[in-house]
């Protein structure tokens, strides 16, 4: 894409995305919801943002997504395409943060503009022992990681892209530090030989990481963490039936390698079953155990065992999980009375939990994922069902509505410059949503296959996002 090309793409898009923050958020709104889940609707589109079309990407041209009119979008790392440091980019797209530099990048993209520099790393839930595609590597056989690109907001353009952490399974999802860290989650408990695997593993969001494992803070199939920026305490979901939800308190604020105590949520005074409760269902009584071996081996009783041995709480398939004033959001993939999802919300100075809302029924929502929420204070939830996927957005009273259509199709002649096979790829997960770091004018996205990073922008201020 040419400059001039960028620069028409922000008149129609980022340029009308105002800074304005919708009075309370989608999320006040849905926090003071007691209704039964039967009462939850999913609109067939946005009444703000409108009906999704279909949108050609200004990268390849392709119709790839469907999204409201006056949103538009471009695509970036495709699997397979040579990144700036020379290596190809894995495939597996998963989750992923952004950051905005606090200053210049070490031996990175040169020039003007680092102020409107967003950096994202993007997790790669590789499974294969394939070989490490960088050093320091973890387990020189593994093949999972993750990858860091530039985005300068201002230009609309990608500017560099690199390696930056090896020899791990399965990155799934993960989450942002306030020191300006990527925490990379492994969702895997798989032993290659000598080495464990199940660990979360810190990447600076300017460099590469030293691909060393935090075995404190356990050794389980992890999905996401959420710092609380108060206390620098970790909490951490767990992507299995049945899951705890933890917490790791570091000996050193901002220094968890240093080691700390990891701890699993408890519900009142007995182990307590979360897997069928409905929107509007309280836990005003919680606590948290200590986990005595958080590094167990093969033949060890599991960290989730341990827990519920000593009352913890148990969930299904806890994975999404996002900080956001004070509170927690948790997504649990097939909780609630349909086994269709739920989203709780926890509040760190309360010391209470609520579900927010359970879904009622798939056509509602359909086995939600990855969660974040806008600087604008909206929620957007990644899918990760059956059928079409959909990035699906709150209105302000709670009702749910789908913002993003995959409608990734690659032509049998394939995509010029690309080396991903033809075929039909709509079935494919949503992951790593995220807005810029900066003023939340774009929404990064992960289609996961097969791999492809979009950015997203437009008239936000008209609707709940």
């Amino acid at each position: 894409m040419t400059e001039v090309d960028r620069r028409g793409f922000l008149r129609g898009g980022l340029a009308a995305a105002t800074l304005g923050v919708i009075a309370g958020g989608p999320l006040a709104a849905l926090s003071a919801r007691t209704a039964d889940a039967s009462t939850m609707v999913k609109r067939a589109f946005s009444p703000d943002y409108g009906p999704l079309v279909p949108v050609k990407d200004h990268t390849t041209g392709l119709e790839l997504l469907k999204l409201p009119r006056g949103f538009e979008y471009l695509t970036h790392g495709w699997t397979g395409d040579r990144m700036t440091d020379g290596r190809p980019t894995p495939g597996a797209h998963d989750g992923m943060a952004a950051f905005r530099p606090s200053g210049p990048l070490k031996d990175r993209t040169a020039g003007s503009g680092k102020g409107h520099w967003t950096v994202l790393v993007r997790n790669h839930e590789v499974g294969g022992l394939t070989g490490a595609f960088v050093e320091p590597a973890y387990n020189p056989a593994a093949g999972g990681g993750t990858t860091s690109m530039i985005f300068d907001t201002r230009r609309g353009a990608f500017l560099d892209s690199w390696a930056s952490l090896g020899g791990t399974v399965r990155n799934c999802a993960g989450g942002p530090t306030p020191w300006g860290s990527w925490l990379s989650c492994e969702e895997t408990t798989q032993i290659s030989g000598e080495y464990r695997h199940g660990y979360i593993f810190e990447v600076p969001h300017d460099g590469i990481s030293t691909a060393r494992p935090y075995k404190e803070m356990g050794r389980f199939s992890h999905e996401a963490v959420a710092v609380d920026p108060r206390t620098g305490w970790v909490y951490e979901t767990e992507d299995a039936t049945p899951s705890g939800f933890y917490r790791f308190r570091p000996h050193v604020r901002g220094a968890l390698g240093r080691g700390g105590v990891l701890e699993m949520m408890t519900i009142g005074d007995r182990p307590y079953t979360t897997y069928a409760d409905g929107t509007g269902v309280t836990y005003p009584e919680i606590g948290w155990v200590v986990i005595d071996d958080p590094d167990p081996g093969q033949d060890e009783t599991s960290v989730v065992q341990q827990g519920i041995a000593k009352g913890g709480a148990s969930f299904r398939r806890l994975e999404g999980a996002w900080h956001h004033d004070g509170k927690i959001y948790i997504v649990s993939t097939s909780g609630g009375p349909t086994g269709q999802g739920q989203v709780f919300e926890y509040d760190l100075a309360a010391e209470t939990m609520r579900v927010l809302f359970a879904s009622p029924d798939a056509a509602v929502l359909n086995n939600p994922d990855n969660i974040c929420v806008s600087p604008r204070g909206g929620i957007v939830l990644c899918e990760d069902g059956s059928g079409v996927e959909y990035l699906h957005g709150l209105t302000t009273d709670g009702e749910i509505f789908p913002f993003a259509e995959n409608a990734v199709v690659i032509p049998p002649g394939g995509v010029p410059g690309k080396s991903v096979a033809p075929g039909n790829y709509t079935g494919s997960e949503w992951c790593g949503s995220v807005f810029d770091s900066k003023d939340g004018g774009w929404l990064f996205a992960n289609i996961q296959s097969p791999g492809i990073t979009v950015a997203i922008t437009g008239p936000w201020e008209n609707g709940s996002l």
